[in-house]
């Protein structure tokens, strides 16, 4: 059984401007290294009309997992990732290398008074006998921890542009 993740984005910009960002190769080079984690690494854009793909690599070092997580899989965490837009609507999936763990969900942003705000729904799945519930928790913890630093980094990144 799988866990739910949700988080809500809020961006001090309108989404034309936080789509924008999305469309520049220089603003997911920066973003990975400012919260990818060690070794992190962008892989590609491909932005075709309203689509935008992109894909990263991410880790989370083995010193910031909680025991749970090290006991079944030992080592930093290696978690490809994939984002998918269309318009003002994503997808996204990401993995862990050597693991049988899934994130996937969906992401639908709208203007708000004061700026974006992207509703973030998804499921994290591990498949991991007697643990993989735990574990999913321990990682839809980090992964929210995740996304609000990618928020902040958006929003500072869109200030700096200007």
């Amino acid at each position: 059984m799988a866990t739910a993740l949700a988080y809500t984005a809020h961006y001090s910009h309108p989404v034309a401007a936080v789509r924008e960002a999305f469309c520049n190769e220089q603003y997911w080079k920066d973003r990975i290294a400012a919260v990818g984690g060690p070794e992190a690494q962008f892989v590609s854009l491909n932005v075709e009309g309203e689509q935008v793909r992109v894909e990263v690599v991410q880790s989370i070092p083995a010193d910031l997992l909680p025991p749970a997580i090290t006991a079944v899989r030992p080592g930093d965490l290696i978690i490809p990732r994939t984002e998918l837009w269309t318009g003002t609507t994503g997808s996204f999936e990401a993995r862990v290398e050597g693991a049988p763990a899934e994130v996937r969900g969906t992401i639908t942003a709208t203007d708000e008074p004061t700026g974006a705000v992207a509703e973030i729904s998804g499921t994290i799945e591990v498949k991991v006998p007697l643990f993989g519930r735990k574990i999913e928790e321990a990682i839809g913890e980090r992964l929210t921890e995740l996304l609000a630093e990618e928020t902040e980094f958006t929003n500072t990144w869109i200030a700096e542009q200007g």
